[in-house]
C-alpha cells in the first residue's frame, strides 16, 4: 500500500513530491542515515556545556512604535514594531524534546516570563522540530493570549491535533500573510527538514519569514544551512535589502553531519551580506546543546569572522536571553 503523508495532501510542486517536502533543487541534501547518526554519536568529542547561565528577566513594554527586539532564548523572540508584537518560534519549556523528563535542556531561564509578555498579535513558527514547535508552550499561550499561529504547510495538522482550537494559518513558500494594517509576513525557503519522531520526515514543509511592517523589513530565517547561497540572494532580489536579518549562528559542529542544515557563524555572516542587510542579530546558540561546539564558541567565532572581514561587531551581535536591541 502507497505510504501517506501523515500531515498535508496537497498538489505535487517543485519542492513537495506528493509524500514529502524537499529543498530547492540543487541544494545539498539534509537526509542523513542511522549509520550517520551513529557516527556522530561515536565520534563526538563529549564536550560539558555549564549546568546553567544567569538570566535576569525583564518586562518589555506593551508596544513598541519603532523596532524592538528582545531575545527569550534559542529561536524565541519578541519583534516589537509599528506597535505590532510578534514571537518567533514560541519554547518556554525546560526541554526541547517530547518528553519532560529527558532531551536537551535548557541552560538559560527565558529571557521574558511568559506571564509577563505583551499583547502577542502573531506567532510565526518556522517548522516543527522540538526547540522550535513546543506544544505546551504555544498551549499556554493559546489559553492566555489566543494569537494567531502563521507556519508552512503541515504544521497546522500538529498544531491542531493538540490544540484544537488554536488559531492557525498555514501556507506555502512566498505566501502572504496580513498580520495588521501595514504589517504582513511572507513565508520564505529555508534549507533544513523536519521530523516528530520516526516515518515522519520531511511531512511538513520548513521555512523563514520575511517581515514588513510600516516601512520596515525584517528577516526572521528559522532554521537554515548556507547551501549554494542561491535561496538569500534570490530572497533579496524579490524582497530588497532587509532592515534586520535575524539568523542562527549556533548547532553546527560536527560539519560533515551538520552542514546541510546549520549555517555557522561565517555562513551567517556570509547570509548578511548576500541579503545586505543593514543589521542582523545570532540565534540559536546557547539555550539548548543540541551538537558538538562548545557553549560560547558561535558568538566567539562570530566575533572574530566580523572582525576579519572588517564589519563592526554591533553590525552583527549574538543576542543573549533577555538582552535588549533597538533600531532606529
Amino acid at each position: 500500500m502507497p505510504r501517506r503523508n501523515r500531515y498535508y495532501d496537497g498538489p505535487v510542486s517543485d519542492h513537495f513530491d506528493g509524500l514529502r517536502f524537499l529543498n530547492p533543487s540543487g541544494e545539498p541534501e539534509t537526509d542523513r542515515s542511522l549509520r550517520d547518526l551513529l557516527r556522530w554519536h561515536r565520534e563526538a568529542p563529549g564536550t560539558q556545556w555549564p549546568q546553567s547561565v544567569p538570566v535576569s528577566p525583564i518586562i518589555p513594554d506593551t508596544r513598541v512604535e519603532g523596532l524592538r527586539v528582545t531575545m527569550v532564548g534559542h529561536a524565541t523572540l519578541l519583534i516589537q514594531t509599528g506597535g505590532v508584537n510578534i514571537l518567533t518560534d514560541p519554547v518556554w519549556s525546560d526541554r526541547a524534546s517530547p518528553l519532560s523528563f529527558a532531551g536537551p535542556r535548557r541552560v538559560t531561564a527565558p529571557g521574558i516570563a511568559m506571564d509577563d509578555l505583551p499583547p502577542i498579535d502573531a506567532i510565526l513558527l518556522s517548522h516543527n522540530h522540538y526547540d522550535h514547535l513546543d506544544i505546551p508552550t504555544l498551549r499556554a499561550l493559546q489559553v492566555r493570549r489566543d494569537p494567531p499561529i502563521i507556519t508552512p504547510l503541515g504544521n497546522d495538522s500538529i498544531v491542531h491535533r493538540h490544540i484544537p482550537k488554536a488559531r492557525v494559518e498555514t501556507g506555502d513558500w512566498f505566501d502572504r500573510f496580513t498580520i495588521a494594517p501595514g504589517v504582513e509576513a511572507h513565508i520564505v525557503p529555508a534549507l533544513h527538514w523536519s521530523s516528530r519522531g520516526p516515518g515522519d520526515r520531511r511531512m511538513a514543509l520548513w521555512g523563514g519569514f520575511m517581515l514588513r511592517a510600516k516601512g520596515r523589513l525584517i528577516y526572521f530565517a528559522g532554521d537554515t544551512g548556507y547551501g549554494t547561497g542561491a535561496i538569500f540572494r534570490d530572497l533579496r532580489a524579490r524582497f530588497g535589502s532587509p532592515d534586520l536579518a535575524i539568523l542562527p549562528i549556533g548547532a553546527y559542529d560536527p560539519r560533515w553531519f551538520m552542514s546541510a542544515q546549520h549555517s555557522d557563524p561565517e555562513e551567517a555572516i556570509q547570509i548578511m551580506l548576500d541579503l545586505n542587510a543593514r543589521n542582523a542579530l545570532g540565534i540559536h546558540w546557547g539555550t539548548f546543546k543540541l551538537t558538538d561546539e562548545p557553549w560560547e564558541e558561535p558568538a566567539v567565532r562570530l566575533a572574530a569572522g566580523l572582525a576579519a572581514r572588517g564589519i563592526t561587531p554591533d553590525r552583527f551581535p549574538a543576542l543573549r536571553p533577555a538582552e535588549t536591541i533597538e533600531f532606529e
